[in-house]
């Protein structure tokens, strides 16, 4: 309402001042014991003291202090309200929510109900005022809300327990909302309305009840509505603003329940479904938003509560000289408030102690301290004032000036007393107490803090254009490292080797571990690796763990245990003729939760525990957590590769989601720091971010489905087959048997009689031997994509290891004979399986080298910088420093000594400890050789690696893109495949290969063997590779090494930009001859050069 002889503007003006009076009052009380609302209070008080207490009051200040003080309370509740409660309902942790909401109810309905009746009974029987009892209960009603929230806010300042600031900050929202209820019951029956027992439960019932129903219906409908809204941060926030107004104005006007409780419930549900909605920079402008609004509704509740306070107390001043004893009764008032509060949690302190987390004796003497009141109740005050100075028999103008002054003034002196002692209360009971783990953590940061300060100068001590800096200055001001003479001690090594202190240790490492999970989770969710409905179950999952570490091992696993099953009906729809769609929905809609689960653990878990390890280094503590977290992964891994064995297309599917959304993403970012360079300007950045926005929504809304494969196209993907003619590739397909295998499941055994070859299509094997060394593999595993056996088939000769399968394995079986016509096919086909069947060998007879390559590297390898070379006998065979040779047939002579393959060859001079070997270990090994150079006995095929050349590096980095096979030709049947084959022809073979004349010498007694013409196919010619080193091999010198060095794992470069454009360039060097691409992990296509040009 307007005050006359002010205007509108005043009120702005008003606003104005009380958030700098804000602002000042919380950035000079920080980090001081009094709350910031307490200063307000009084600040509010002062400002209506000297509008309302002096003669020319504050001028156009003091009209904006009498047009807000008019406001109707009921509308100052409508504005603030809303905003207070959906703020502090939103911010909590559901998981916390869920514990505490028995304690939380206790003390918001039965407590509110015990303190109602006590408080108003103690003011019926001991005030002089002749109020009935349905107004003393009135009055002990709306005193009953709670508004904690400077107590809540100092607990989180000081680190207490979050089940302590839970429970007192759920009671409060809880408690207004019923403290309402009860406040209207008797508001109600003052007014000459009478109830019943049975009109007063239904009462409570609908107006409770409703609201909470009213609640959910608003937070299910706007959290779907969420999700139909794609990153766009605006309306996101806007919708949970306008929900929580529109839920209250529903509740309060158009359904007349509790508003508290709908908006107190759909802040609830939005904190348990819709925080992993909000993602990025929407859940922090989100966080911000919200806690800014509560700011500014608290800043200006409590400056207008001090007004009215000031108001209550001068404009009716000669009440109050008439009745001097009013503020003794004030005083008493206080007591009582207190009293009842303590009687409260005591009655009810036994089944707090039972439900939730529990509570000791020192939490509740801070739950009775926290009982502070607020503007609830002061709004319900003035609405009983405003009644009372209607026309109306019930109420005489005096009650309403008492209550809005006893209101007032409890307000005033339980955030003046109770407010400002809560911190000492807390120092007093070691509540706020850091425990002796923590404080060795944080001695131990602090050392870990110095040693980062100190790479940091060293980073930018000197600068190019300034010049050095000084450290001693420098440090000066880093006054958080000063202090630190002792050494530097790990927080887990103490001499007191108590069981209590281990315990100790072992819980506070497991709470990290698990926070370091729960934060692997929301970067998946970033990164579009999981859902949010995924995201919520594990986020579930690590809250519940935390509940549990003192007791027992991680256990974060067994919250997930139930979302992750397969039940045997899948195996039996997939044999069945059920239509495919039905098959797909009752498999692939079942199994992505899983799925998404069990790798999102398995990923969140191996960040975590390598993060621990990084903090806190190879402890004995940190060694038992990781082993627990590593033991916690296994059921998850084995659920995978059930998926993996019955339907791998699920897991492709998902990946395949999982891949588009990080490309996208990253493009999108791409072009945000295109455009924070200034390179591109808002205009361009709009128009291509648009594109990418409508390209995730598009992946959000129709997901990428799961195709079941049939057995040829899995056939087509392996690189032996997809690689192949049509001509000879078709026939081999129907001479395939496809098997599935368990984990532990023997393929064949060293020196078993050779039967055939297997092909691994998913899944990982290991292998074993007795005659070769295993000690120097780290990782004896060959992955899919691999040939088994296809050496010994070529060769007639038994297995040479034990291969047994690591995880569920799909895999194809090719009989011996089928492979020997394979072979016969065509020389170059035949070269070609000679390079395959070396990719296992390199790996199990040089694991130092190849073990740590994948597979589409080792091809890049082969195809970048080996040879397949063919010798007669009375040749000899140097190698340079920098090569390494495999003999894969024939027969060789070093010394009068017979080399019979496989075996290794090195140069002289070989730096054995590269492989793992030690001179004396020479004479024990039958497959590795060292000479300067070896005699020919009879024709032999060796395969030659160039381990070390720099000048190629990245060129063949460049090479080792992955390109993904959309990115490259299709993969059709019009097409032909042909294999990976040698760079050079058999006419080009080196005799010598030195160093300098690696390129220049080679070997003309075994001629080039014509390929064979085959019916509708194209000869098989030599090939190379695509990329940066499409040139002359012999132009191309290769340097001296000093020493035989390991070859470096193959990273994947960025992907040439002539990738789009290859269908359309020619070579006139290259003629005919047919071009590798590099298309996956384990797979290589061919595709002709176009005739043009």
């Amino acid at each position: 309402m307007e005050e006359p002889g002010s205007s509108p503007d005043d009120a702005v003006l008003f606003f104005g001042v009380a958030l700098v009076l804000g602002i000042g009052s919380r950035h000079l009380l920080r980090g001081t014991r009094v709350p910031y609302t307490v200063a307000l209070l009084v600040l509010g008080v002062a400002l209506g003291g000297l509008e309302y207490g002096t003669k020319h009051g504050l001028g156009k200040l003091g009209a904006g202090i009498r047009i807000w003080a008019a406001i109707n309370p009921d509308l100052l509740l409508a504005v603030f309200l809303p905003a207070l409660l959906f703020e502090s309902s939103f911010s909590m942790e559901v998981h916390q929510i869920k514990k505490c909401m028995a304690q939380m109810v206790l003390l918001a309905v039965p407590g509110v109900v015990i303190s109602t009746v006590l408080l108003g009974a103690a003011v019926k029987l001991t005030f002089p005022y002749d109020w009935n009892w349905k107004t003393s209960f009135l009055f002990s009603g709306l005193l009953s809300a709670t508004d904690p929230v400077a107590v809540v806010a100092l607990l989180k300042d000081l680190g207490a327990s979050k089940k302590l600031s839970t429970v007192i900050e759920g009671e409060s929202l809880m408690n207004d909302g019923t403290a309402i209820v009860v406040y209207q019951l008797f508001y109600r029956m003052v007014l000459g309305k009478t109830f019943d027992a049975g009109s007063i439960i239904k009462f409570l019932s609908e107006v409770s009840l409703g609201a909470v129903a009213l609640g959910l219906a608003f937070g299910i409908a706007s959290v779907l509505w969420l999700g139909f809204i794609f990153n766009d941060t605006i309306i996101e926030i806007s919708l949970t603003l306008a929900v929580s107004y529109i839920a209250f104005f529903t509740a309060q006007d158009a359904l007349e329940v509790s508003g508290v409780l709908a908006v107190m419930t759909l802040g609830m549900f939005y904190a348990a479904f819709a925080k992993t909605a909000f993602k990025g920079d929407s859940q922090e402008s989100l966080h911000h938003f919200w806690e800014m609004i509560a700011y500014i509704a608290n800043t200006l509740i409590f400056i207008l509560s001090g007004v009215v306070i000031a108001d209550g107390v001068l404009q009716d001043n000669i009440h109050f000289e008439r009745h001097g004893a009013s503020w003794g009764f004030l005083l008493l008032l206080y007591v009582f408030v207190q009293l009842s509060r303590a009687v409260v949690v005591i009655v009810l302190y036994p089944l707090l102690r039972h439900f939730g987390y529990g509570m000791d004796v020192k939490e509740a003497t801070v739950l009775v301290w926290s009982g502070l009141r607020g503007a609830v109740a002061l709004s319900l005050s003035l609405s009983v004032k405003r009644a009372s100075d209607a026309v109306q028999l019930y109420l005489k103008p005096e009650v309403g000036t008492m209550f809005v002054f006893f209101t007032g003034g409890i307000v005033f002196l339980t955030l003046i007393v109770n407010g400002s002692t809560t911190q000492f209360l807390l120092h007093l009971l070691g509540l706020g107490k850091l425990s002796a783990t923590k404080l060795r953590v944080l001695k131990y940061t602090r050392y870990e803090m110095l040693n980062k300060a100190l790479e940091a100068f060293g980073d930018l001590r000197d600068d190019e254009e300034l010049g050095p800096a000084d450290w001693v200055t420098v440090k000066k001001y880093i006054t958080c490292l000063n202090n630190l003479e002792d050494e530097q001690a790990h927080p887990y090594d103490v001499p007191d080797k108590d069981e209590g202190v281990h315990t100790m240790n072992l819980k506070d490492t497991r709470v990290r571990l698990l926070n370091g999970v729960q934060a692997a989770y929301w970067g998946m969710l970033e990164e579009g690796r999981i859902t949010q409905s995924t995201a919520n179950i594990l986020m579930r999952s690590v809250d519940e763990a935390m509940d549990l570490v003192s007791g027992q091992s991680l256990c974060d696993w067994k919250g997930l245990r139930s979302n992750v099953h397969f039940p045997n009906y899948y195996r039996f729809l997939q044999m069945s003729r059920l239509p495919r769609r039905l098959v797909t929905y009752f498999t692939v809609e079942r199994l992505e939760l899983g799925c998404y689960i069990c790798a999102a653990f398995l990923r969140a878990h191996r960040i975590a525990r390598r993060q621990l390890h990084d903090f806190l280094g190879d402890s004995e503590i940190a060694r038992i957590v990781v082993d627990e977290s590593t033991a916690a992964g296994e059921e998850a891994k084995k659920f995978l590769e059930d998926v993996r064995v019955t339907f791998p297309q699920v897991l492709r599917a998902l990946k395949t989601r999982q891949v588009t959304y990080a490309v996208l993403t990253h493009l999108s970012e791409y072009i945000q720091d295109l455009g924070k360079t200034g390179l591109l300007e808002e205009k361009e950045m709009a128009h291509l971010d648009d594109a990418l926005q409508t390209d995730l929504k598009k992946l959000k809304r129709n997901p990428p489905l799961v195709k079941m494969p049939r057995v040829s196209e899995l056939l087509n993907t392996h690189p032996l087959v997809g690689a192949l003619p049509a001509a000879v590739r078709d026939p081999l397909l129907n001479n395939t048997k496809e098997t599935i295998k368990v984990h532990g499941t023997v393929l064949y055994t060293e020196g078993s009689r050779l039967t055939g070859i297997w092909l691994v299509s998913t899944g990982i094997v290991k292998w074993t031997s007795q005659r070769l060394s295993t000690r120097h593999s780290l990782d004896p595993i060959l992955s899919h994509g691999s040939t088994l056996g296809l050496y010994e088939a070529l060769v007639g000769k038994p297995y040479i290891c034990d291969i047994i399968t690591e995880s569920v394995v799909h895999c194809f079986f090719i009989e011996a004979e089928k492979i020997e016509q394979l072979r016969q096919s065509d020389p170059s086909i035949e070269d070609f399986m000679w390079q395959e069947s070396a990719l296992v060998i390199a790996r199990i007879f040089l694991p130092q080298i190849f073990e740590k390559m994948a597979m589409r590297e080792m091809r890049v390898l082969i195809s970048e910088r080996s040879m397949m070379n063919i010798y007669i006998k009375g040749e000899d065979i140097e190698l340079g420093y920098n090569y390494v040779g495999i003999l894969l047939e024939g027969f060789l002579k070093m010394n009068n000594h017979l080399i019979t393959p496989p075996a290794v060859l090195l140069p002289s001079n070989t730096d054995l400890n590269v492989f793992g070997l030690q001179s004396s270990a020479m004479n024990h090994i039958d497959y590795c050789y060292t000479a300067t150079s070896y005699q020919v006995e009879a024709r032999a095929r060796a395969i030659l690696f160039e381990i070390r050349r720099p000048e190629a590096e990245s060129d063949l980095q460049r090479s080792a893109s992955l390109l993904s096979p959309t990115l490259g030709p299709s993969r059709t049947q019009s097409k032909e495949h042909v294999g990976l084959m040698d760079d050079m022809h058999p006419a080009q073979r080196r005799r010598r290969l030195h160093p300098v004349e690696a390129n220049q010498k080679h070997s003309a007694s075994y001629p080039k063997v014509p390929s064979r013409a085959m019916s509708n196919t194209r000869p098989l010619l030599s090939v190379q590779s695509e990329g940066s080193n499409l040139m002359n091999r012999k132009s191309a010198p290769a340097p001296a090494a000093p020493a035989l060095a390991p070859f470096p794992p193959l990273v994947a470069g960025r992907q040439r930009r002539a990738i789009a454009e290859d269908d359309n360039s020619s070579d006139e060097s290259v003629g005919e001859e047919i071009i590798v691409r590099v298309d996956s992990p384990s797979m290589l296509s061919f595709h002709p050069p176009s005739q043009g040009n």
